[in-house]
């Protein structure tokens, strides 16, 4: 069955054109029914709109309320009647407001393996980290996200990335970028293939 999805995005929207991509080709047995920004004038809104895909802007106020914001935003998300909601960029951490909405239904892609660098930032710390001879790689994941922890919610999907001696930024974000985009769709494809056998074992069994 063709799974229904919601993406969060809060910048240039790189992870969502890589799903737009891979539901077009039906590499993804899904559609993107919703996109939310909580910035205007983001990439990700371009192209949302270039693809005929809804979305909706819903920027924080300075200094307001986080469960406010999450409750407001769970309404909107809820009515796109996502299967899954996939956070692809999204800097905002989320409360229970929103994710007690969704159960073990957000899913989340962070540029570290488990356990490592959580937060905003990393791809530049771990370069920093290696730049000072205390890192020789790093990684990415995919996991869901069941609570306010942040980046440590089970994994779905993880790959390491050697940094090479006087790598740059610029070439290792441009590695990481290609390996958030694959890991991504390979994470979401087994979550969907895992949804399937589950809902095939519960029609066999009545």
């Amino acid at each position: 069955m063709t799974a229904r999805l919601a993406v969060l995005a809060s910048g240039g929207g790189s992870n969502l054109q890589a799903i737009i991509d891979a539901c077009a080709t039906a590499e993804l047995d899904a559609v993107i029914g919703l996109v939310v920004t909580d910035r205007a004038g983001v990439e990700a809104i371009d192209r949302s709109g270039r693809h005929g895909i809804p979305h909706r802007t819903l920027p924080a106020p300075p200094g307001g309320n986080r469960e406010a914001y999450d409750c407001e935003l769970a309404e909107v998300v809820g009515a796109s009647c996502p299967d899954y909601v996939v956070l692809a960029g999204w800097r905002r951490l989320l409360t229970m407001a929103f994710l007690g909405r969704f159960p073990n239904r957000v899913i989340n892609l962070h540029p570290a393996l488990p356990g490592q660098l959580p937060g905003l930032g990393a791809i530049e710390r771990a370069h920093a980290e290696a730049a000072a001879g205390h890192r020789r790689y790093t990684g990415v994941m995919v996991h869901f996200v069941p609570d306010e922890g942040v980046d440590d919610g089970p994994v779905i999907a993880t790959r390491r990335l050697e940094i090479a001696a006087g790598e740059t930024l610029e070439s290792l974000e441009a590695r990481m970028h290609a390996t958030e985009h694959d890991l991504l769709i390979a994470a979401l494809r087994s979550v969907l293939a895992q949804e399937d056998h589950h809902d095939h074992d519960v029609h066999a069994a009545r």
